[in-house]
């Protein structure tokens, strides 16, 4: 069987945390953001832990198994 390869454009939306914790980026938080509140852009502004729903897809999109 030949090397399963990592699907590069989830490894650049998807890390891997010290514990071992899939980890992303919070959606809204990109452009148009002159009518969201300040406490909304600093709540989002923080990573967000994959969803445990998720992350067997995830894990495999980035070559573990």
């Amino acid at each position: 069987m030949p090397k399963m390869k990592t699907h590069k454009g989830a490894a650049k939306r998807i890390k891997k945390s010290g514990s071992g914790k899939l980890v992303r980026r919070q959606r809204n938080r990109s452009h148009i953001l002159e009518k969201k509140s300040s406490t909304r852009k600093r709540r989002l502004a923080h990573e967000a832990e994959v969803v445990a729903a998720d992350q067997p897809r995830m894990k495999r999109l980035l070559g573990e198994r």
